[in-house]
């Protein structure tokens, strides 16, 4: 497949790049700074471009297969930018008539599971919930944005990213979180994202995803 790439220098961009690659699929990653991808390979293309102009962005998303975002603030002063972004991506996905659509959100976006563990439900979610608040409300009007749209798109949903190798091994629920679903690698994640470019199942859905 033709798959681009935004947010292609974080932790989840990098492995979905990387991992796209080893399965032989031509890449297009689309960065602001290309010092900072350190994936090579031959089907890769490094597009420099600015994520605030849409015009800018259709060479790099036309004729593609699926585009993935892994974008997502790293600092506190970056919060808002998911649904900006994303909102540019989707008008130049638009104009070039480009329908799959993978994104990372948050797995407090979705519904508490009805068995979840006391811990979760009462004590880990809601905390961090209100201390994150500004970002997952960024989060929630990207997903809205997503919903508004054209595209076929899915709405990826982990807790707590860590940084582990990629195992293959974990959850994921369609249009729901996963009981005592805590964490999860940023490689792994990626790994879903790239299963998800061809499940049906999940076309306009949110999907949660941890260990």
């Amino acid at each position: 497949m033709k798959l681009t790439v935004f947010g292609a220098t974080g932790g989840i961009g990098q492995e979905i790049v990387r991992q796209a690659l080893v399965a032989g699929h031509e890449v297009t990653a689309v960065v602001r700074d290309p010092a900072r991808l350190t994936v090579k390979g031959e089907r890769l293309e490094i597009v420099t471009a600015s994520l605030d102009d849409p015009e800018a962005l259709r060479p790099a998303v036309a004729g593609r297969d699926a585009v993935l975002s892994g974008l997502g603030p790293r600092t506190l002063k970056q919060v808002g930018i998911a649904s900006s972004l994303t909102r540019v991506i989707l008008r130049a996905l638009d104009a070039e008539g480009v329908r799959r659509f993978l994104v990372v959100s948050a797995a407090p976006l979705g519904p508490v599971p009805e068995n979840e563990t006391f811990f979760l439900r009462y004590i880990g979610t809601p905390l961090i919930s209100r201390i994150l608040r500004k970002h997952y409300d960024d989060l929630r009007t990207m997903e809205a944005e997503l919903r508004g749209s054209a595209t076929d798109w899915t709405s990826v949903r982990p807790p707590k990213l860590v940084d582990a190798p990629v195992t293959g091994v974990y959850r994921t629920a369609v249009g729901a979180n996963l009981r005592g679903g805590s964490k999860i690698g940023r490689a792994d994640v990626a790994h879903a994202m790239l299963a998800m470019v061809d499940d049906s199942a999940t076309l306009k859905q949110a999907v949660g995803v941890a260990y």
